[in-house]
């Protein structure tokens, strides 16, 4: 203990080492305010949304007598709530919509076309703890311990140290868990009060921490490998920034340029307007032709598909569907394109421990693409309910009054809640 109490002492005598520190819980305390702050905006949002609810389903009870209108103009809410430790690893929920808003017409528009904003200023992501983690407190512990030994050496110290008795339990090993044990704790506190703020479940946040702890585990063991050389200071510094650099900023991004082009993925913006365009052209397509690829699909209603000249609702939202049937293999393929990219990603990550890091970080954070694909499975399933409920009322002709809407099924959030 007086080991440690020494390197403490003179730990908090060295400037520049206080300052990094500091700094580093600086900016992991203004990360972890600021997503306190974003999964804030995106409970709030939801909540204005199913606040309004109520005052817009009034007003469609106003005037809907028949199950198209309320399938036309009944918007029905879905939404992904943040999770508790979402504030920590925002992950991909700066460019996945927290919320929307369905109707039972083709879904593969409404799905994909928020995807118009240009993907490359998502790059580099949102400032939370998991970027200061991966990317900020190496840098730290860069500085903290690069110099080391040869610290020592250049001021003539090393050899009479060294020759001290058990002189790497009672100065090394004291000196790097003071120092790195300082960067942890910068990182720590800062995401205790952030887990005890957004009401993190216990063995969520000892998770997290696990994973801070093995970040800068990672870190620690490979500086004291560059440190321990018989090298300068400022070539272990040199060295060890180039290490930085590649791990950290190169090689993940080389190997996302190479799983980009070895795994293509439709453009979802591209398939929202092929489904759009399939849309409207059954306007213009005979209605008994629509009606046979509708049946083809759903069989029981053969029956009952025979649609008048005159407009009618089974036949507008038949050719709705089959808007969806015509990109049903893009679609399928754009979903499988990206797991695929995600899981290539986390096989990477096994040999990259940064990049690993930090993808452990969000999908423990559930912000990651297997969240983000399964919100989009969720919806597809609620829009099928959607689709079944007002099915059975157009083609069974069945009276359909304000009353009714109260019978739609409703969308239940993975935790009951937003």
């Amino acid at each position: 203990m007086s080991n440690l109490l020494r390197e403490a002492w003179l730990f908090g005598r060295s400037r520049t080492a206080l300052a990094a520190v500091l700094l580093l819980a600086g900016c992991a305390a203004a990360a972890v305010a600021l997503g306190l702050a974003s999964v804030e905006r995106d409970r709030a949002a939801i909540a204005r949304m199913l606040a309004g609810q109520p005052a817009e389903q009034a007003a469609l009870a106003a005037f809907v007598h028949d199950p198209g209108d309320g399938a036309y103009y009944g918007f029905q809410p879905t939404w992904d709530a943040p999770t508790d430790l979402a504030f920590a690893a925002l992950g991909g929920r700066d460019i996945a919509p927290a919320m929307l808003r369905v109707r039972a017409l083709a879904l593969e528009g409404q799905l994909y076309e928020n995807e118009a904003a240009n993907p490359e200023l998502a790059l580099p992501g949102r400032f939370d703890l998991a970027f200061v983690a991966v990317y900020l407190a190496p840098l730290v512990l860069i500085v903290l311990l690069h110099d080391l030994w040869s610290g020592e050496r250049e001021a003539g110290r090393l050899f009479a140290l060294e020759a001290t008795p058990g002189a790497r339990w009672r100065l090394w090993a004291p000196r790097v868990a003071v120092r790195a044990g300082a960067v942890l704790l910068a990182l720590l506190l800062p995401f205790a009060a952030g887990a005890a703020l957004s009401g993190t479940a216990p063995l969520r946040a000892v998770g997290f921490a696990g994973l801070l702890l093995l970040g800068c585990g990672f870190w620690t063991v490979l500086a004291l490998l560059v440190a321990r050389r018989s090298t300068s200071s400022a070539v272990n510094a040199a060295a060890l920034a180039a290490l930085w650099f590649g791990l950290t900023l190169v090689l993940p991004a080389a190997a996302g340029l190479a799983i980009n082009a070895a795994v293509s993925v439709p453009d979802g913006a591209a398939m929202a307007r092929e489904n759009r365009e399939e849309v409207h052209a059954g306007w213009d397509k005979p209605k008994a032709e629509t009606m046979a690829r509708f049946v083809a699909v759903y069989p029981e209603f053969a029956d009952r598909a025979a649609a008048p000249e005159t407009f009618s609702w089974k036949w507008y939202f038949a050719f709705q569907h089959l808007g969806d049937l015509h990109v049903a293999v893009e679609s399928r393929a754009y979903r499988d394109g990206v797991a695929r990219r995600a899981e290539l990603a986390s096989m990477v990550g096994w040999f990259l421990p940064p990049a690993g890091v930090a993808q452990a970080m969000s999908a423990l954070a559930g912000t990651d693409v297997a969240a983000q694909l399964a919100y989009q499975e969720r919806i597809r399933a609620y829009h099928r309910l959607l689709r079944a409920f007002f099915y059975d009322y157009l083609f069974n002709n069945r009276p359909f009054g304000a009353a009714d809407l109260g019978l739609m099924p409703r969308w239940q959030s993975v935790d009951g809640a937003p």
